[in-house]
C-alpha cells in the first residue's frame, strides 16, 4: 500500500483539498485499496477544525466527495508512516523540514514538483480563489497519480 500525506499550512484549504482529489482519483480507477490518503498542516492555528467553506463549496461544485476530516498537525514519527509526504509551497516545505529534521529517504516534496511546471500553490485563505487553487490541485494530483502508477503499480 502506498501511503500519501499531504500538508499545508492549517490542513484546512489545499491539504485537505488534494487528499479528497487524490482520493476521488484512485477512487475512480478502481486503486482505493493501494492507497492511504490523509492530509497535517504544519501549524497548529487551526486543528480540530473542519475543512475551510470555500474548499467545501468547490469540491462540491465539482462532485468530489467531502470526506469526514479536522486538522491536525504533522509530527517527526510521520516520516517513517508515509511514503510521500507532499506540501503545497515553500513555505510549507521549510516547515515540513523543521518538523521532520531532514529528509534522508527523498519522500518530501511539493505538490507541483510531479508536473512539467513546478511552482507554488496559492494559499486560497489569503487569495480567496479557490478555483485557482483546484485547478492547481488537480494537476498536480494527476501528474502525482500517473507518476505512481508507472512506477509503483505497473
Amino acid at each position: 500500500m502506498i501511503k500519501i500525506l499531504f500538508i499545508c499550512h492549517g490542513n484546512i484549504c489545499r491539504s485537505t483539498m488534494a487528499q479528497f482529489v487524490f482520493q476521488d482519483m484512485v477512487n475512480r480507477e478502481g486503486l482505493a485499496d493501494r492507497f492511504f490518503i490523509d492530509s497535517k498542516a504544519t501549524s497548529t492555528e487551526e486543528l480540530g477544525n473542519g475543512p475551510h467553506y470555500g474548499t467545501v463549496r468547490k469540491l462540491k461544485e465539482v462532485g468530489v466527495p467531502v470526506l469526514p476530516h479536522r486538522a491536525s498537525q504533522m509530527r517527526r514519527s510521520d516520516y517513517k508512516e508515509y511514503d510521500y509526504i507532499i506540501g503545497m509551497d515553500g513555505w510549507n516545505y521549510r516547515n515540513m523540514m523543521r518538523i521532520l529534521g531532514g529528509d534522508p529517504e527523498g519522500k518530501v516534496s511539493l505538490l507541483l514538483d510531479h508536473t512539467e511546471h513546478p511552482r507554488d500553490i496559492a494559499d486560497p485563505w489569503y487569495s480567496g480563489n479557490f478555483d485557482a487553487t483546484y485547478e492547481d490541485v488537480v494537476e498536480g494530483c494527476e501528474a502525482l497519480l500517473e507518476e505512481l502508477l508507472g512506477e509503483s503499480l505497473s
